[in-house]
């Protein structure tokens, strides 16, 4: 018994097989994709896709439990957001004040505030108000099309704070049918109470915090804040080379605040993806012409900090497979909205709304090891797929700003319906 989409005006980013590269440069702008179509589908996979033309035939050799006519709208592969810190203790608006009146995000840091701050708040919060906090926010990037999500730590900066957010984490795993990778970053800053015995913090990361969560199985990956004011390229290769030891695959934050060195120290311990990238030149990007690493730009965080963008532009023209996510975070990225995300990268980064179609999905999918099942429309491949409202073209979702442009969220080969959860 399987589940039909008819009547598709069109279906984005389409794949007769998956591919084993990432879409770079100028394939970017060449989405994959057929009109007038249906897909097919089978339990919680797609089965096949074709034009409606071919239907009637295909429909002889297979029995319908369900239909969903799409009529007028457009069909997408859900979006992969590969980099947020979802689970987090409590807004900080109190610090967007602080930016309004001049202050600077290391100004804030300096003063206490910044992720020392929401680190003293999520220690006093126990692990089920973490949960029904972050299941909220999930919920709500859910319903704006996102249906692959990367969840970091770093908002504990202690052993059993940053363990308490893993936990969290893994619970979210369970409770949502979508597709959650889980990434440890206990490097994410200096805490106080280290702040005089950095290298104090930076054992306890390496003795303890990084064998308490492998043999917990508490994480997918790990990242460190390989930047000015955080940590050095010295600190970040002691303990990628730590995480390594017990098959923990390096993401950095690279490059947000200065040229750091981070996305040269992420692509010699072949980081999966090198994260922010605000602050990239000629030497980087060569650098990652000549790597696997994935170059993920945070554009929610420039539009929020008032720092420069990634200058994906130029990325994409070089050759390079770009990636855009969220950073949803409660201090310089407070949304977890992809539409919006997409209109950032064609606004400011200049990325034609097909680049950024593929930047929000399949090469999101890199980024997270996920591109066998997710970020694309493909036989075999799960059936994450967003239904569009009735808009004038694909150029519509990142012009179109602010407002949610998604009718339906279908997980796993099923309309996916938030009272449920």
């Amino acid at each position: 018994m399987k589940k039909l989409i008819k009547n598709i005006r069109t279906v984005f980013v389409v794949e007769n097989a998956p591919c084993q590269k990432p879409v770079c440069g100028k394939a970017m702008a060449q989405s994959g994709i057929i009109e007038n179509a249906y897909i097919l589908i089978d339990g919680k996979r797609i089965h096949s896709f074709g034009r409606m033309d071919e239907l009637e035939k295909v429909l002889k050799n297979h029995e319908i439990a369900e239909e969903i006519d799409a009529t007028g709208r457009f069909v997408l592969p859900g979006f992969v957001d590969s980099h947020t810190h979802i689970v987090f203790a409590g807004s900080r608006e109190a610090e967007f004040v602080d930016k309004i009146n001049g202050l600077s995000y290391e100004e804030i840091a300096r003063r206490g505030g910044g992720i020392l701050n929401s680190a003293e708040k999520l220690r006093r919060m126990d692990e089920d108000e973490l949960f029904e906090a972050a299941s909220k926010r999930v919920l709500e990037v859910i319903m704006h099309g996102t249906t692959s999500l990367e969840i970091k730590s770093g908002y504990g900066l202690s052993f059993d704070s940053e363990l308490k957010i893993l936990r969290v984490i893994r619970r979210l795993k369970e409770h949502f049918p979508i597709a959650i990778k889980a990434t440890f970053l206990g490097a994410h800053a200096i805490p106080l109470e280290y702040r005089n015995n950095r290298s104090g913090y930076i054992d306890l990361i390496v003795n303890e915090m990084l064998p308490a969560v492998a043999d917990q199985k508490l994480a997918d990956f790990v990242d460190v804040f390989c930047d000015e004011g955080f940590f050095t390229v010295e600190e970040t290769s002691a303990i990628l080379e730590a995480a390594a030891k017990y098959g923990l695959k390096p993401k950095i934050h690279a490059n947000e605040l200065a040229n750091s060195g981070g996305v040269q120290v992420g692509i010699a311990h072949h980081a999966v993806s090198v994260d922010h990238l605000e602050r990239i030149d000629r030497e980087e990007i060569n650098a990652l012409l000549n790597s696997d690493t994935m170059p993920v730009a945070l554009p929610g965080a420039s539009f929020y900090l008032q720092i420069p963008y990634a200058p994906v532009r130029r990325m994409v023209d070089a050759g390079l497979p770009v990636v855009l996510a969220s950073d949803f975070n409660p201090g310089s990225s407070p949304s977890g909205n992809m539409q919006f995300i997409m209109s950032l990268g064609c606004i400011y980064g200049k990325l034609l709304p097909e680049e950024a179609l593929h930047a929000v999905t399949l090469n999101g999918a890199f980024a997270m090891e996920l591109q066998n099942d997710y970020g694309s429309v493909c036989p075999g491949k799960i059936a994450n797929l967003l239904i569009t409202k009735e808009i004038p073209s694909i150029a519509f979702m990142p012009y179109y700003y602010g407002f949610n442009k998604i009718d339906q969220i279908m997980v796993e080969g099923h309309i996916f319906v938030p009272e449920n959860y």
